[in-house]
């Protein structure tokens, strides 16, 4: 039902009725605005609707999929609201997008397991042994932390990819991509704590992440 009146809601923005819920009318006036594409905003209610399933990733590539459909999706509509249009940010939007999926799916593994759900990929978890019951019990052995270790990885060659479009990407884009800060600041926390998902460590808010992001933002890099 929820997802059935996001797209009703995106039908009457494009047909430019103005909507009555709160939201709604926001919305319609960013896409007035803006001429924000309607197909990025189906694609993330279409994806959304997978959570439904309940289900974990059957392999990397679906996570990367759903995170390239979703946050990926986000930072085209980011992009359009600056009134960048560039192949070049276009790129770096989809590595940012889909390290952005991992990382929330990393950062969401101790609260998941907690409550005896588990959704990371399936092909990474079977390379290593490591079985849903594992996360489940919050184990710490060494196969665990591989199956943390390869995704962590796959996140921060996004970052990288993303990064090597840097030098033709307009600096008016930098506000899009401001997200790389918190991305990078867990994936250093994770491989500090030797990729040990469930160390306490992960949990404590860097201090100085406001000055990060501000320098990023004043530097318009990421």
């Amino acid at each position: 039902m929820r997802m059935q009146f996001w797209k009703t809601a995106i039908e009457e923005i494009y047909r430019d009725d103005a909507p009555l819920q709160p939201v709604s009318t926001e919305l319609w006036k960013a896409v007035r605005q803006h001429h924000l594409t309607k197909r990025w905003l189906l694609r993330i209610i279409k994806e959304r609707e997978k959570d439904m399933e309940d289900r974990a990733y059957r392999n990397l590539q679906e996570l990367e999929a759903y995170s390239e459909n979703t946050q990926s999706s986000m930072i085209y509509l980011l992009l359009e609201c600056l009134g960048v249009k560039n192949v070049h940010a276009d790129h770096a939007a989809s590595h940012v997008g889909k390290a952005h999926g991992i990382v929330t799916c990393l950062r969401a593994v101790p609260y998941h397991s907690s409550r005896r759900r588990v959704y990371l990929p399936m092909d990474v978890c079977m390379l290593h042994g490591a079985s849903q019951e594992d996360f489940i019990r919050g184990s710490r052995e060494q196969n665990v932390r591989d199956v943390i270790y390869d995704i962590a990885s796959q996140a921060h060659v996004h970052l990288e990819h993303a990064r090597s479009f840097s030098k033709n990407v307009p600096a008016s884009a930098a506000p899009a991509f401001l997200q790389t800060v918190v991305l990078e600041d867990y994936l250093q926390k994770v491989r500090r704590a030797d990729f040990d998902v469930f160390h306490p460590s992960l949990r404590n808010r860097n201090p100085f992440l406001a000055v990060q992001l501000y320098l990023r933002s004043w530097k318009k890099t990421y």
